[in-house]
C-alpha cells in the first residue's frame, strides 16, 4: 500500500485535541484513542512485536532487527491529534492529477480557491498529484502523513527483506496543544535516537525550534452604568487592548520569518468586568525569548500603576526549549538524513522550525530527536495539501535511512 492510500483512510477518523481539557485527561480527544487503537491493530498486522495503545493513548511497536550487526536502536515517531484552527470533521479529501500549475477550485459552492500566485509552494508541485481539501476543513497531513509514510516504511522494509536494526515505532496524541510528550514513555520506548516525522516540504530537516511559551492575561475591570460611568468604570476589554498595544509591534507572526521571534494573540474574550487574552512566545535565541516575557510583565506593571494593583495579571508557562543544544552532539543524525535524501534524489536543507514537535520536548528528556518532513504544505488550515510523490519520496528516504 502506498502512503498516500493510508493517509486517505486516515484523514477520515476526527482527532482534534482539545487544549481545554483538563491536563490529566490524555489524549484530551476521544477520537484519538479511536485512531490509536486502528493503528495498534495495523503495526500487528505488519508483523511488528509488542505493538501496543498504553493507558494515556500512546501507540507503541517494534520492528526486530533482521541483521547480525550491533546496530543503534532508532526510532520514528509521529503525532495523531489535529490542530483545532480548522474542523477536521467530515473531511472529504480530492486528489488533482497532474497539477497543471494554475488555480485549483477546492469548493466552487462556497467560492473557496486554492491561488497560485498566493500559495507559491505550488509551482514546485507542477505535474505531481496533490491532495487537497474540499475547502471546508483541513486535511490532516500534520501529521497523518508522517504516520502514513513511517507505516510504509515498515511495509517496505518487510517485504524487501533490506537488512536494519531494531526499529522502534510511536504515534503520540496531543502534540499539537504542547503535551505530546508529557507522557512519553523513553525508556520503555527504548530507542538511542528518533526522528519525528512532521516537518513540511521535501528535504527540509530541522533541529533548531523556537523555545516555546504561552502567556494568560487576565484584566479585572469595573463595569458601571455607562450613564454614570465618568472617572468609575474600569473597561476589561479597553484595557485588554491597551495592553496589546504595549507589546512591540513588529514582532508578530506576520512581520517576521526565519530565526525571527514573535508574540501572537491567539485568543481574546471578555466584557466591561472580566477579560482574558491568550498569546504563545517563540524565538530561536534564548535570551531574547526571556527579554520577550519579560515584556509582558512589564506592560502589566505599567497598566497596573495607570489603573490600580491587579487590574492586569499575567500568567506565563514555558512549553519546550530549543533543541539544538540537545541535537548538536549527536549531528550524525543529521548528516545521515542528508545522505538519505541524496540517495532517494531529493536536495537536503537544513532549515530552523517555526514551531515545534514532540522532538523537542523528547530531545530534552533524553531521546535526541531531530525532525524530518512529511511533504506537506500549509498545515492548519483549509489550504493544506500535500504531494502524493513527495510522500513517496519520503517513504524512500526513510527505507534508505534505516536500512543497513
Amino acid at each position: 500500500m502506498r502512503a498516500y492510500e493510508r493517509l486517505l483512510r486516515y484523514v477520515a477518523y476526527p482527532t482534534t485535541s482539545d487544549e481545554a481539557a483538563p491536563a490529566s485527561v490524555c489524549p484530551s480527544t476521544e477520537g484519538q484513542r479511536v485512531l490509536a487503537n486502528a493503528l495498534a491493530d495495523e503495526l500487528c498486522g505488519l508483523g511488528l512485536e509488542n505493538a501496543r495503545v498504553d493507558v494515556y493513548g500512546y501507540v507503541y511497536g517494534t520492528l526486530p532487527a533482521n541483521c547480525a550487526e550491533e546496530r543503534p536502536v532508532l526510532g520514528l515517531i509521529a503525532h495523531m491529534d489535529t490542530s483545532d484552527a480548522a474542523s477536521d470533521e467530515g473531511v472529504k479529501p480530492r486528489i488533482v492529477r497532474a497539477y497543471d500549475g494554475g488555480d485549483i477550485v477546492l469548493n466552487e459552492e462556497k467560492g473557496v480557491v486554492l491561488r497560485a500566485a498566493a500559495f507559491e509552494s505550488l509551482r514546485d508541485h507542477v505535474g505531481e498529484d496533490l491532495i487537497v481539501t474540499d475547502g471546508t476543513t483541513l486535511l490532516g497531513a500534520d501529521d497523518k502523513a508522517g504516520i502514513a509514510e513511517i507505516l510504509t516504511t515498515v511495509e517496505t522494509l518487510r517485504e524487501s527483506g533490506a537488512r536494519h536494526g531494531t526499529i522502534q515505532i510511536a504515534f503520540t496524541p496531543d502534540e499539537e496543544i504542547g503535551r505530546g510528550a508529557d507522557r512519553f514513555d523513553v525508556k520503555g520506548f527504548g530507542a538511542d535516537y528518533a526522528y519525528t516525522v512532521d516537518g513540511g516540504a521535501i528535504g527540509e530537516i530541522e533541529y533548531e525550534n523556537f523555545n516555546a511559551a504561552s502567556a494568560d492575561v487576565t484584566v479585572h475591570g469595573v463595569n458601571i452604568h455607562p450613564g454614570s460611568a465618568k472617572n468609575k468604570m474600569k473597561n476589561a476589554l479597553r484595557i485588554g487592548m491597551a495592553f496589546d498595544a504595549l507589546l512591540p509591534p513588529h514582532e508578530l507572526p506576520e512581520c517576521t520569518e526565519g530565526y525571527e521571534g514573535f508574540h501572537h494573540l491567539t485568543r481574546m474574550s471578555g466584557t466591561e468586568e472580566r477579560a482574558e487574552l491568550h498569546y504563545i512566545v517563540r524565538d530561536h535565541d534564548r535570551e531574547t525569548f526571556e527579554r520577550k516575557k519579560a515584556g509582558f510583565k512589564q506592560a502589566a506593571a505599567f497598566l497596573n500603576e495607570r489603573y490600580g494593583g491587579g487590574t492586569v495579571e499575567v500568567a506565563l508557562r514555558d512549553s519546550y526549549y530549543n533543541m539544538k543544544e540537545k541535537v548538536e552532539p549527536f549531528l550524525f543524525l543529521i548528516e545521515n538524513a542528508k545522505q538519505a535524501m541524496r540517495e532517494a534524489g531529493v536536495e537536503p536543507m537544513v532549515v530552523p522550525i517555526r514551531g515545534g514537535t514532540d522532538g523537542a520536548r523528547l530531545s530534552f528528556m533524553g531521546l535526541p530527536c531531530p525532525n524530518l518532513p512529511t511533504g506537506g504544505h500549509h498545515f492548519h488550515g483549509r489550504f493544506e495539501y500535500i504531494s502524493i510523490q513527495s510522500m513517496d519520496r519520503m517513504v524512500d528516504v526513510l527505507v534508505r535511512l534505516l536500512r543497513v
